[in-house]
């Protein structure tokens, strides 16, 4: 009797589990729509014209007096984005796993985002500030989002399944951005069809990304459960909090060395996908139906690239494959800087590509980083893991907003992101991660 109840007791507790994941994996689906619709595909185009028509003769726009070049704007408002988030990431991370209650966090973070990204639809005409505005909240609320959901990530898969549910969740979102960037270049392509102008058109697109983000929020919400809390301690202002964070990481070197190699090479990896259609826009002068075809493609290839990538890292390991990555990245972007202008063929290929490869190198990035964070402090590690994850990185966008202020050439701007891959690739070589994951207090996989 004993043992029938211990057996009855271990499948109810692995199909609690396995309802956990797949309501886990919607939240991707949720959120994701608003990186690829919003932050990938229309933002940067729109509100970097929207910038242009309040500028002065010269091309600066000046928010609370500071001259700033239109075609710099959006890159400095996803920057400045990271500073909110900085603030406001390790403060709920460390109330997260000392109450124990993630589930309501979570669920104000995607409230207040979807908000702010349904809010866009009001952004027209000169209203440069109200879209710069609307960018900060929806990309910290996105942050702190994410920083919750990945947290989950260790206390609903064991450690051999992780690489696999990682990259389900990746290839979840994927698909939902290519089913909506569907509707959405239907929607704009014929325009005039649904009697909408251009731009009412891209509102009503930015506007529908926040809808989705709420509604299919309601699924995780339902499934996650909250787990017991850890001892409780006192929770320190944001900034004193995150430097509680790196103190407490200091005592897990390899764990923070990792975490170094992957906000500077995923700061690279945020900075293309956020800066890309402004680069086709702008630099290669291609059309916004076909930045949206290649968005697309990149979507529907990046299904394909997370489960692939996440099946290789069965045969060689999540360090390999993502180093591997890297490799592919560096070339990919180098190409990128020869791509001729108003040739959209030349500008699928590259699209094709980075495709292939995103997913993957972000997915298993969040599984490997899950083995070496101690447990009962997933959501504190993650905050600082999130820091650099979803277009929150703040040097990248600086990087790529301060070379075209000073060159005028979208293209010196975005071939400056290759020293982030390099560097990551070095750092990310040099960590041993077997050991790493033994000294966090965690068992070691047979193959990581």
């Amino acid at each position: 009797m004993g043992t029938e109840t211990v057996r009855t007791h271990a499948a109810d507790e692995a199909a609690g589990l396995r309802r956990e994941q797949r309501g886990w994996y919607f939240y991707d689906w949720a959120c994701s729509v608003y990186s690829t619709t919003v932050l990938t595909v229309f933002l940067g185009p729109y509100l970097t014209a929207v910038a242009e028509k309040a500028a002065d003769a010269d091309g600066y726009v000046h928010p609370l007096g500071i001259p700033v070049r239109a075609g710099s704007f959006f890159a400095y408002s996803v920057s400045l984005s990271v500073i909110v988030a900085v603030v406001l990431m390790p403060l709920v991370g460390a109330a997260a796993d000392r109450t124990g209650r993630k589930k309501p966090l979570l669920g104000a973070a995607a409230y207040t985002g979807a908000a702010a990204t349904t809010g866009m639809f009001f952004l027209d005409g000169d209203r440069y500030l109200l879209g710069g505005v609307l960018l900060i909240v929806a990309n910290a609320a996105q942050s702190v989002g994410m920083m919750l959901y990945n947290s989950y990530l260790p206390q609903i898969a064991p450690p051999e399944e992780r690489d696999a549910i990682s990259s389900r969740g990746w290839a979840f979102g994927y698909a939902a951005g290519s089913l909506v960037l569907v509707a959405n270049l239907v929607l704009y392509s014929a325009h005039d069809s649904f009697g909408l102008s251009e731009t009412a058109a891209v509102r009503v697109c930015l506007a529908s990304a926040g809808l989705w983000w709420g509604v299919f929020t309601l699924v995780p919400l339902s499934r996650l459960r909250d787990r017991h809390a850890r001892v409780e301690r006192a929770t320190a202002p944001g900034l004193r909090q995150l430097t509680a964070t790196v103190r407490d990481m200091r005592r897990h070197p390899l764990t923070l060395g990792f975490l170094l190699a992957y906000l500077i090479y995923n700061d690279g990896i945020q900075t293309v996908i956020s800066q890309a259609s402004v680069y086709g826009s702008e630099e290669l002068g291609l059309g916004q139906s076909t930045l949206i075809g290649a968005v697309l493609l990149v979507q529907v290839l990046a299904v394909a690239g997370a489960l692939t990538m996440g099946r290789l890292a069965r045969t060689y390991g999540a360090k390999r494959t993502i180093l591997g990555s890297l490799v592919a990245w560096t070339v990919t972007l180098g190409a990128g800087y020869f791509l001729p202008a108003g040739a959209p063929v030349w500008f699928f290929v590259l699209a094709s590509g980075i495709g292939l490869v995103l997913g993957g190198s972000q997915a298993l990035s969040r599984s490997l980083f899950s083995h070496l964070v101690p447990p009962g402090k997933e959501a504190e590690y993650f905050s600082a893991y999130e820091m650099s994850d979803r277009g929150m990185s703040w040097l990248g966008p600086l990087l790529f907003g301060v070379t075209y202020q000073l060159t005028g050439s979208y293209r010196s701007a975005i071939i400056s992101l290759v020293a982030f891959f390099v560097i990551g690739f070095v750092l990310l070589a040099r960590v041993p991660v077997r050991q790493a994951i033994g000294e966090a207090g965690n068992p070691v996989p047979e193959r990581i």
